[in-house]
């Protein structure tokens, strides 16, 4: 059994697995995590002062989600330190890698180098688990960047998958008008049966000025100049989506709209939940996979 695990880098939610790897009885050797002050002083708790010694003789590390912002460097929100993916590479032949939206030209530099890497955001339950926190992530930024209440505002959700699914649920919980935008067909229809109203999202123009809310699901450019004319000033634009997004931001600045990005919203509002399902989803898929830990 793999008592020893390493951590490199990672935010609220991995600073809270942490802390339950360790009630699990793990030994945890931490990098890239030294202004998290919480794991300070405890037992089975150890800072290490370099990568190196840090997976020294430990076969499982976890690591960031996302894991990387930039394509170049970990993601360490808790550290001064920086941390390249090359100098972390070279450190892991043979070890087993737990990350989570690691992209595909770093998953195949891994791949090249015999690190056995675990994505765990490809982890169809993870990922619903963890719409709920997006969600409301996305009902208490609303609140807290409009001068309305909710209840009845309008509020146009783009795009129609996991993420804009469980946020048309959670706003129409608190008596919002939800619409929701799609392009494909079975999705306009789907949109129409669970009762929201609809717009094809290749033909939104003039309707955007209808709303108070309008949030953004999917990772490619939606809001352009052309669309974007029609926004009212007064209307709150929430990009849930990766960057570079769906809104096209030189123009909204231009326009002086009004503009959040609100990434990575389950680490923000909901880190211990989130870090419970992402230690239960680790635990399964090295099961799976006849990893002990």
């Amino acid at each position: 059994m793999n008592k020893k695990i390493a951590i490199i880098g990672g935010d609220l939610r991995i600073i809270k697995l942490v802390e339950m790897l360790v009630n699990d009885g793990k030994q945890i050797y931490l990098y890239g995590l030294e202004k998290a002050e919480e794991l300070t002083n405890k037992d089975n708790i150890f800072f290490c002062d370099s990568l190196e010694k840090t997976i020294k003789d430990i076969q499982i590390i976890i690591s960031s989600i996302p894991f990387s912002r930039d394509g170049i460097n970990i993601n360490t929100p808790f550290s001064d330190n920086t941390i390249s993916i090359n100098s972390l590479i070279q450190n892991l032949e043979g070890k087993v890698l737990i990350a989570g939206n690691v992209s595909q030209e770093i998953t195949n530099l891994f791949e090249d180098n015999n690190v056995k890497l675990i994505d765990v955001m490809k982890n169809e339950e993870l990922v619903i688990l963890n719409t709920i926190a997006t969600a409301e992530g996305a009902i208490k930024e609303a609140i807290s960047n409009t001068d309305i209440i909710l209840h009845k505002s309008n509020v146009l959700i783009l795009g129609f998958g996991r993420v804009a699914k469980t946020l048309a649920i959670k706003f129409s919980g608190i008596n919002v008008n939800v619409t929701c935008s799609a392009r494909k067909k079975q999705d306009l229809a789907w949109i129409k049966t669970y009762g929201y109203d609809c717009l094809n999202i290749n033909n939104l123009g003039k309707e955007l000025n209808k709303f108070d809310i309008i949030i953004n699901t999917v990772p490619y450019m939606i809001l352009t100049a052309n669309e974007l004319q029609y926004v009212r000033k007064d209307c709150l634009l929430m990009d849930v989506s990766s960057k570079p997004g769906g809104m096209d931001e030189n123009y909204i600045r231009q326009k002086g709209l009004h503009m959040i990005w609100a990434l990575a919203l389950p680490g923000k509002v909901a880190p211990k939940t989130s870090a419970e399902f992402i230690k239960n989803t680790i635990y399964e898929i090295l099961k799976e996979q006849n990893i002990n830990i």
